[in-house]
Parts: structure tokens; C-alpha cells; sequence
């Protein structure tokens, strides 16, 4: 017999139904535990991921203040004389495509290849004798970068088959 104060042992179908709904509980804990952490992850996904467009960016900027520089030195002495001036220019440009190079963006001097669309942009076409038709005979604008990195094709023109 059961003492007046003590409780009957559970019917079966009631530990059942208590079990399901402990193990209910223990899921919803544990979805609620995971939908935090993805949110927490998402957050730091995007605060990392600012940090490096910041670190970036600063790399860049840091790698063209040299060019400012002579930029504003060339400016200082352009009432000198112009040979220098022009000197100094052409150093500052050099720098400049340095600075592109380094950051993976070579400047394309392509006098002479084949045209290739995929770098090349036609601007005209000319007829030269002694250059095979869709050779690149003139660079009018530079292209940047190569591959899959490309700022910009090059602007050219190409050769064409020379009328006889």
C-alpha cells in the first residue's frame, strides 16, 4: 500500500507523455543555443569582414602617398625649369604604374601581340604593310591588370590587311 503523503507511481502512458515532453524541451533549448550562435557568427562574419575592407582600403591609400607627394613636390618647382618639370612628371607616372603593379595591376604595353579581345579594346584599324593583319600597331590608352584581374583592356589599334 501507499502511505497517504506519497504519490502513486506514474501510469505508463503519463511517463511517456513527460519523457516526450522533456526531450520537446531539450530540443527547443538546443535550436534556440544554434540560432544564437549563427547569429553571433553572422556578426563577427560582417565585423571581420569590414575590418579587412578597412585594412584594405588603408593599404591602398598608403601605397599612393608617395605619388602625392612627388605630385606636390613637381607642383612646388613648376615655375623652374620645364625639362625638369616634365622629368619629374614622368616620374610621378612611373611611380604611379608601380604602384598599380604592386597591387597586381600591371600596365599592358602590347605594340606588336595579336589582338586579343579579352584584353584589347579596338578603337580603329589601320592598314600597315609590314605587320600581319590583327596585330596591336599603336596603344592609345593602357590597359590594367591581366587574366581575371583586369581595371581596364587596353585601347588599341589594329592592324589590317594592307590593301596592294
Amino acid at each position: 500500500m501507499t502511505e497517504p503523503n506519497e504519490t502513486p507511481p506514474p501510469e505508463p502512458e503519463q511517463a511517456v507523455e513527460e519523457s516526450a515532453v522533456d526531450k520537446l524541451a531539450e530540443l527547443e533549448d538546443r535550436w534556440l543555443r544554434a540560432v544564437a550562435e549563427l547569429d553571433n557568427l553572422r556578426k563577427r562574419v560582417a565585423r571581420d569582414m569590414d575590418r579587412q575592407r578597412i585594412d584594405e582600403r588603408t593599404r591602398v591609400a598608403a601605397e599612393w602617398l608617395p605619388v602625392i607627394d612627388n605630385l606636390e613636390l613637381a607642383l612646388k618647382h613648376a615655375g623652374a625649369d620645364a625639362d625638369a618639370v616634365i622629368e619629374g612628371v614622368r616620374a610621378v607616372r612611373d611611380q604611379a604604374v608601380g604602384v598599380l603593379a604592386r597591387l597586381g595591376f600591371p600596365r599592358s604595353d602590347d605594340v606588336g601581340t595579336r589582338f586579343d579581345p579579352a584584353r584589347h579594346e579596338a578603337v580603329s584599324t589601320v592598314a600597315v604593310p609590314d605587320a600581319d593583319p590583327g596585330t596591336v600597331v599603336e596603344v592609345v590608352r593602357p590597359g590594367y591588370g591581366e587574366g581575371g584581374l583586369q581595371l581596364r583592356p587596353a585601347s588599341v589599334v589594329v592592324s589590317t590587311k594592307a590593301d596592294e
